[in-house]
């Protein structure tokens, strides 16, 4: 019997990043760090909406929901299985905020996937 060896998924955060992380409500930065922690657990291709959705060429989001409120992570996926989380954000309208994006698509270019 031959074994394929299984590709963990990694999770990285932008250093900016883990300032915002830290900025959240707990609730959300606890439901936010567990989606990220199932991301590395089950893989990202088990997870779908509404915890993922896709946003814009190679940008996705981390949907976390609390009592607190909304809050969602930006990521994009690179090369060797590993995700990289841009921006994070309290979300406080039915879109997410062109200024996000903006943002995510900066960092994007630093981290070159």
């Amino acid at each position: 019997m031959r074994y394929i060896a299984y590709m963990r998924w990694t999770v990285e955060t932008h250093d900016a990043a883990d300032a915002e992380i830290e900025a959240l409500p707990p609730g959300l930065q606890a439901r936010l760090i567990r989606l990220m922690e199932a991301v590395e657990n089950v893989g990202l291709e088990q997870l779908r909406e509404p915890h993922v959705k896709h946003l814009e060429g190679k940008l996705w989001e981390l949907r976390a929901k609390a009592a607190e409120g909304i809050a969602r992570g930006i990521y994009v996926t690179v090369t060797g299985r590993r995700v990289i989380v841009l921006h994070v954000f309290v979300k406080k309208s039915q879109k997410t905020p062109p200024g996000a994006l903006a943002i995510a698509r900066e960092r994007m270019n630093e981290v070159k996937p």
